[in-house]
This record gives structure tokens, sequence and C-alpha cells, in this order.
């Protein structure tokens, strides 16, 4: 296996290392959706994105150079750089999904316990409950009230503020717990989330609820009933960290996908003026099977590739139909990594490796490629053929050894549309944990191979 930082110069690796860096702010600040898809727009409208609902506005066209963008209910972000041929013949795609798996609030999350004031969860994704007990945990989220108005919460993040947390129980009356298998160790309801213990003066009943719940209100101006429609996501506190005494990795939470998601955008920002229309889109739900309004299941980017050839070529379904098949898309999200603690889960020709650059995974699945995309090798060829004249460094993967577990993407949604589609990302350790772990070389190998893709698809 070639292993990118072996390449290169004095140079190329500082422009790595300072890639890497806008990368560990971006997931720093970003770890809900919401806060990817602001984020992603102010990013976008730097380099020359334009929000197309302008367009339709002023009714204007598009025309080849263009670059737009689509904020979908606030959790999905679709970008569009117009090309110079017509959209049926196809566009080259960059796809990856900006949800993680975290804790969330329940609609009726506060309650108090003995002098101990929690919030009710239910957790989202495929999570190891144990990994996330005796953690310094944040709130991210936002609050919807009645008379229309949005209240952004952020609490757990200021250096000097307090964090909540989940406990655990102590080594010396474990007995019991530790006889219990892995799964079972702690349970999904009790992944309560501690939020203080000072009472509220002359209250009566559950006094320290009343005082968290007046705290609330004194910063925010909601009151318990407006978190019934609220979204409170629990995720781990602090920044993204350089990791290894070499600073060649980063340690952060929510590298899948966001991991992706970066590379992604940031290749789309470098792309002007091609051949077929370029799209990125950062997707909402994958890790809950991609349903709902903002998954990738929903119609959303269906109804926005139409809007586009509205503004482009003029609307006609077989156009419509034909620019989708005619399409070639990354499904642009992360592999599982080499582990050396863990080498037993691995075929260890087909497993992917920090600093071998981007990973192709041709399926993912589980138990006989069930759900899996399985791209052509037609196909393949011709990323090959993209990635050695770019000089990217890249590599083959699948998720672990036949049978030992698998993985699903949104790969298969896209290739319903008869358009070519293959998984290709960022290799990562401790997929699914609170802390993540990426190499700096594969992140900046993978924004390359992301241009190149859409640079070079014919």
């Amino acid at each position: 296996m070639e292993n990118a930082w072996n390449k290169y110069s004095t140079r190329k690796k500082n422009e790595v290392f300072k890639f890497a860096e806008g990368y560990r702010r971006f997931i720093s600040e970003c770890k809900t959706e919401r806060e990817c898809v602001k984020k992603g727009i102010e990013i976008a409208e730097k380099h020359g994105f334009r929000n197309v609902e302008d367009y339709l506005k002023e009714d204007k066209t598009l025309k080849a150079g263009d670059k737009v963008y689509l904020n979908n209910k606030g959790k999905d972000l679709a970008l569009f750089v117009i090309g110079k041929q017509p959209m049926e013949n196809g566009m080259n795609i960059l796809g990856a999904h900006i949800d993680s798996p975290r804790i969330d609030w329940k609609q009726h999350p506060f309650y108090e316990d003995h002098d101990i004031a929690l919030a009710d969860t239910h957790y989202y994704g495929g999570i190891k409950s144990y990994q996330w007990v005796t953690l310094p945990l944040a709130l991210h989220g936002v609050v919807c009230k009645k008379d229309g108005t949005t209240v952004n919460i952020v609490i757990g993040e200021d250096e000097e503020g307090p964090v909540v947390g989940i406990s655990d129980l102590l080594i010396h009356l474990s007995r019991d717990q530790m006889q219990k298998p892995a799964s079972k160790v702690i349970e999904g309801e009790d992944l309560n989330v501690t939020l203080g213990s000072i009472p509220l003066k002359d209250e009566e009943k559950d006094a320290i609820k009343a005082n968290i719940l007046k705290l609330i209100k004194d910063k925010y101006d909601v009151e318990e009933d407006d978190f019934i429609s609220a979204e409170i996501e629990v995720v781990p506190a602090g920044q993204a960290k350089h990791y290894g005494l070499d600073s060649s990795m980063i340690m952060g939470y929510g590298q899948d996908d966001r991991v992706c998601a970066y590379t992604s955008l940031m290749a789309i920002c470098e792309i002007e003026n091609p051949e077929k229309t370029v799209s990125c889109m950062l997707v909402d739900k994958e890790e809950v099977g991609s349903i709902g309004a903002t998954g990738m299941q929903s119609y959303f980017y269906e109804n926005i590739v139409a809007e586009i050839l509205e503004l482009t070529d003029g609307y006609d379904y077989l156009k419509f139909r034909r620019c989708l098949a005619n399409s070639k898309m990354l499904s642009s999200d992360v592999s599982a990594a080499y582990d050396p603690n863990y080498p037993g889960v691995n075929e260890m020709k087909n497993t992917c490796f920090f600093g071998g650059g981007i990973v192709i995974n041709k399926y993912v699945g589980s138990g006989g490629k069930s759900g899996s995309n399985d791209a052509n090798p037609e196909f393949i060829a011709e990323i090959r053929a993209a990635w050695d004249k770019n000089k990217i460094t890249w590599q083959t993967a699948e998720i672990g050894k036949v049978n030992q577990g698998g993985g699903g993407t949104i790969a298969y949604i896209m290739a319903k549309y008869n358009m070519q589609v293959i998984d290709s990302g960022v290799g990562v350790q401790n997929m699914h944990a609170p802390w993540e772990v990426t190499s700096k070389a594969d992140i900046f190998e993978a924004k390359n191979a992301y241009v190149a893709f859409c640079r070079e698809m014919k």
C-alpha cells in the first residue's frame, strides 16, 4: 500500500495540515445537521454560491458557470455548479450525510429524582451506550415556540461554563452489571442526562427541576412546554483535537460522515465552469435509514434537480429522467479503518489503512451484500483512471470480514435512478463512538479525489 505521507514535500505537508485545521474547526463548531447546513451556506456563499430561491423569485435563468444552493428545512444542503453541457447529459454528484449518532432529548425530558434534575432521552443511530457515560456532554439544538420564533440552544461548549453528562455505576457496586453483555451494560432508558442539584428557593415540589427550568427561562426565554416542539441533541463537549504525538490525525465527534461532507463541500467550492453540471448534497437521517422529509428517500433532491433543469434547459420529464440516469455519483461515506487493537475483524487484503488515501467500497451491506449497491466495474475503471491521472492516493476496502457485520449508505437510494454510484470516503477508527479518529492525509486526499471526480467524469 502506498502511504500518502511519503509523497508529500514539506510545502505539501503544510498544505495538508492547513486543510485539516479548517476541517477540525468545522467539526468543532458543527455538531448537528442544522449547524452543518448553516456553516455550509456560509462557506458556499464565500465561494460565490447564491440561493436558488433568488433566481426563482426574480424569474432568472441559470447559465454555465453559475453556482447555486438550496437549503431544505435547515437540515439538507444541495449545491450545483452549472455545466456547459445540457443537464440531460447527466451530472457528477457528491453525496454525504451530516447527521451522526447521538442522544436526543425526549419531548417531555425534564424530571427530578431524589434531589437531582435530569433529562430523559432516546438515542439516535447505532451507538454503544456504554461509551456515552462519564463524559463531558453538551446540548445543541433548537426550541420552536408557538409564536413562530426559533431559539438556538448551545450549552456545554464555553470553556469556563458548565457541561452535562450521564452517570455510570461505581466499580465497587457493579458486580451484577459487569456480568451483563455489552449491549445491556447501559440500557437505552438509563441514558438520562444530569442537569443540576440546587433547589429553587421557596419551591415545594420538584424544586431542583424548577430551578433548572428557571435558568433556561432566564437565558433563552423558553418554557417547559416549548420543549414539546424542540430538537435538543446531546453530543460530546469540546473541540476536536489533533491526535498522535505527530499530530497526524484528528480525534473529534461526528466524523461519520462530516469528514466526507466537509471534503465534498470544499471540493465543489473549487469547481469552476465544468463541462457537466456538478452537484453536492449534504443530507440528514442516514443513520436511521434515510427516511423522513430530510432523508435521502425524500423527494427533495428530485424536486431541486427539476427546478435547476427548469432554470437552465427548461423542464421536460424525459430530460429530467435522462439527467438522473446519466449522472455519476460518489456516495461519500466513511469506511472502517484498520485498528491494530482489533485485527481479527478484518480480511487484510480488503481493508483500508490510515495514510492509504480515499477508500472505494464497491459494496457495503451485510450478509451476502444485502442492502448494497455493488458498483459496476466499468464505473470503477473510470474512477481509477481519473484518480491516477491526478496522482490521488486511493485504496479499496470492505467493511470487515464476510459475516462479521456490515453497514449501509445512501448509494442504493440514488442507484434506483439508474445512475452509476459507488461508495467512496475516508477511513475512520472508533466509528460511531463519541470520539472518532481520522488521518489528515486521508482527509486531504479525499478532497482532491472529489475535485478530480467532478472535473474528469465524462
